[in-house]
Order: structure tokens, then sequence, then C-alpha cells
């Protein structure tokens, strides 16, 4: 006779990102009732959908409506607001630092690692202090506001040299974070110009700095060298092949001998695995991600699952040509990860075969700004307002929620007949400066 279960089984899942948060939507509609518990470890409250965070920052989105909810959306799981800083599989149990400041421990049967990667930083003199990350809505927020200040700032001062400054605009790194962050960053800013009396287009500096001699290496060549031309005739610099030596007290020095001030200098260059699976007893390859199978299960632990940013996740595309290929950290793989995860999770409780992952690369698209664009699509390359609409029908299609979903669609309308928001919201950022000075008059 088989043994009765006297509990259900424990679905702990780290990390509340796009692939947390879809397997924990996908478990709770597909478990029955009484077969297992689901519980969301994340230090946000929220999952960020990050292919957005460009246009919030650029105010063409809401910055509320990019985020979502965990807590509405999991209805039937658990979500614990907190920051895991150890898995010891041994033991079965997550240690975790949960927002009040106090430490438990949470205990599992099944353990979903979904955490996502962290800026990947380089010991270049002066970025601490100065570099500005765009992983999180928050950064995003803060960039919006940084860079429109500084157009406020540049307006109210006599001093060239001062304005100079303020007006130089730093995006470190050609992925699609840097370009889009560059792009939107830019358009908005040209759009403010026209509220500024006696601040010109040609005032500004808008640089980018890339190591490698191409931008954007995941679509075509041909594609790379098309945005670059036009982002250069917007006036942007783009410094390819070059490294940034020296960011010290806001002064960029690179590499060819270039020298200049600026105020505002964004890090965009890679991502790297979570440090916090160093805590862990899992398996991780050289660049410390969770060493998986195709089917996402990690190698050599029974029960225990990864996907996502920090996972090695084979890929059975590219594999007759490198054997040893795993799936590339991006959104289109996370998508489709977390579907077929929360199959294979179901499948392994009820003693089912699982499925391995297989994602042919079908290709990329990115947005450069309001009605301009790049995509390269089966092979297929576009360019302008198709390319920008095939970006934003991409990603909303995938954007978590159909309310979220809606209010990023009424957010696009909206924009379309009254412009872009060009408001700064500094105070955001010291919400008790004035009734501190209040206080004290």
């Amino acid at each position: 006779m088989a043994a009765v279960k006297s509990q259900p089984t424990r679905i702990v899942i780290v990390g509340g990102g796009y692939v947390g948060m879809y397997t924990a939507l996908g478990l709770q509609k597909k478990l029955r009732s009484g077969e297992a518990s689901v519980t969301v470890i994340d230090p946000q409250p929220h999952m960020t959908y990050q292919p957005f965070l460009p246009e919030a920052a650029a105010g063409s989105i809401e910055p509320r409506h990019v985020v979502v909810p965990l807590r509405r959306v999991l209805k039937r799981c658990h979500v614990v607001t907190g920051r895991a800083t150890r898995i010891e599989h041994a033991r079965k149990a997550v240690t975790v630092e949960l927002a009040d400041g106090h430490v438990e421990e949470i205990e599992y049967d099944v353990l979903v690692s979904a955490l996502g990667a962290i800026s990947r930083t380089l010991p270049i003199p002066g970025l601490p202090e100065v570099g500005i990350g765009m992983k999180t809505i928050g950064e995003a927020i803060y960039l919006r506001n940084h860079v429109l200040s500084r157009l406020d700032q540049a307006a109210s001062t006599n001093d060239p040299e001062t304005r100079k400054r303020l007006l130089s605009f730093v995006v470190i790194g050609g992925g699609f974070a840097g370009i889009e962050t560059l792009a939107e960053l830019e358009d908005m800013s040209r759009y403010a110009l026209r509220y500024y009396e006696g601040l010109k287009q040609e005032d500004m500096n808008w640089v980018l700095v890339e190591a490698a001699g191409r931008i954007m290496p995941e679509v075509s060549a041909t594609l790379g060298v098309y945005t670059v031309e036009q982002l250069e005739k917007r006036g942007i610099t783009c410094y390819l092949d070059t490294r940034v030596k020296s960011l010290e007290g806001g002064h960029v020095v690179l590499d060819d001998g270039t020298e200049f001030d600026s105020d505002t200098i964004i890090w965009t260059a890679g991502m790297k695995a979570n440090p916090m699976l160093r805590d862990t007893d899992l398996p991780l390859d050289e660049r410390g991600r969770v060493r998986c199978t195709a089917s996402m299960q990690v190698v050599g632990l029974e029960g225990v699952w990864a996907a996502g940013d920090c996972s090695a996740v084979p890929d059975l595309s590219r594999t007759e040509e490198d054997p040893n290929a795993t799936c590339v950290p991006n959104a289109q793989h996370a998508i489709r990860q977390s579907k077929l995860l929360t199959k294979n999770i179901i499948a392994s409780l009820r003693g089912k075969q699982t499925k391995d992952y297989y994602h042919k690369y079908v290709g990329s698209v990115a947005g450069l700004g309001l009605y301009k664009g790049v995509a390269d699509v089966y092979g297929m390359r576009f360019r302008g307002v198709i390319a920008w609409f095939m970006h934003r029908s991409y990603h909303v299609m995938f954007m978590p929620t159909v309310n979220r979903k809606f209010r990023v669609f009424v957010d696009w309308t909206q924009a379309l007949f009254s412009g872009r928001e060009v408001v700064a919201l500094g105070q955001i950022h010291e919400p008790k400066a004035e009734f501190d000075r209040a206080t004290k008059s």
C-alpha cells in the first residue's frame, strides 16, 4: 500500500522576478488542493518587468505600471518579503533576513532557484561613488529625476563650465539595456528642452562608451552599425572599442586619451550571477550560475530546480556547434523557461516524465526612443517605426497580468496625444527635507 503524505509538499521559490513569479503563478493554478504549498521569497514585494525600465525612466510609462505586486497576483502562495542569505540543501533550509531585520529559516521539500542577476562592475576608480545602475524601478525613477534636474540646474547657471558638466550624460555599456536607456533618456531630454529658455540641443553632450567593437551583439552586425549611425545623427557621441580608465569626481578618462566632466554616469556594462549563490551547497559553474540539466533540474540534486539569469541551462538549439552552450540570460529565455518549469515540477510531483527545455533564438527587438527602433526577427531586419511597434507589441504581450498590460497600453495612448511628462520629482529622494527645514525655522 502506498504511503499517504501527512502534509503538502513544501515548495520554496527563491526569487520573485519573472521566473519566480510566473512559476509560482503556474503552480497555484495547476496544483491540486492540498497537494503542495508554495512560498516565494524576494526582497521586494513586487516583480519588475525590466525590459520596460528605459521607458519608465523616460516618462513613456508610469513606473508603477512596470511592477506587479506579488501578493495581489499570488493569492494562493505565501509571499515572504526578505532576502535569502543562505541555502543549505543538505538540511533543506533557506536562511532569510526578513524586512523587519530578523532572521529565520524556511524549510522545503522542493526548491526553485530563480534569483536574478546583478550589475557586473569593474575596479574603475570613482565608479562606486558616481555610477548609477539601471536594474531596478528605483534606479529608473532616480535617473529620470536626476536627468531632468540637471536641465533645471543648467538653465539656472551662468557658468559655462558648470553648464557643460551638467549637460554631459554618459552611458557605459552598449548592450540592450545601455542602448535603450541612452536612446530613451536622450529622446526625453531633447523633448524637454522646448520648455527651457536658453538651452539648445547642441548644448547637451550624450556619450556612449562600449569596450567591444560593436553594440548589441544579439542583433546582426548590420543593425548594430545602423543603430550607431542613428545615434550619431542625433548628436550622440559613440566610443566603441574604448574602455573607461577613471571616473573620479565625475571626471571621465577614456583609454584613448579623451577626458571630460560629467554629472551623470550610467553603468549598464553587463550582469553577473547573484553572489548569494556562493553561500549555498548548490553546484555552480565557472560564472557562478547553478548547473542544470536540460529539464532545469539542478545537477545531482533531487527536488531542486533552477531557471533564469542565474542558471546554466543547456541550450539544446546550439549544442551541435558548441556542446557546452548554455542559455544566455535574457527575457526571452526567462519567459519560456518559467512556463516549462511549472510543468516539470508538477510532473515530478506526480511521478511523470519531465521535458527538456528547447528554444531556438528567434531574434531581438530594441526601442530607440519614440517611433524609433531596430528588430532582427527570424533573420528579417526592420528599422524605424515598424521595429519600434514590434518592440512595444512583443513586450506588452509578455508583460505579466491583463491589469498591467492595460495600464501600459493606456500610458502609451495618453503619451501619443499629450506627449511625454517632463517633470522632475526630485523631492522624493529627500522626502523629509522641507519638513526638517520647517521645524528649524
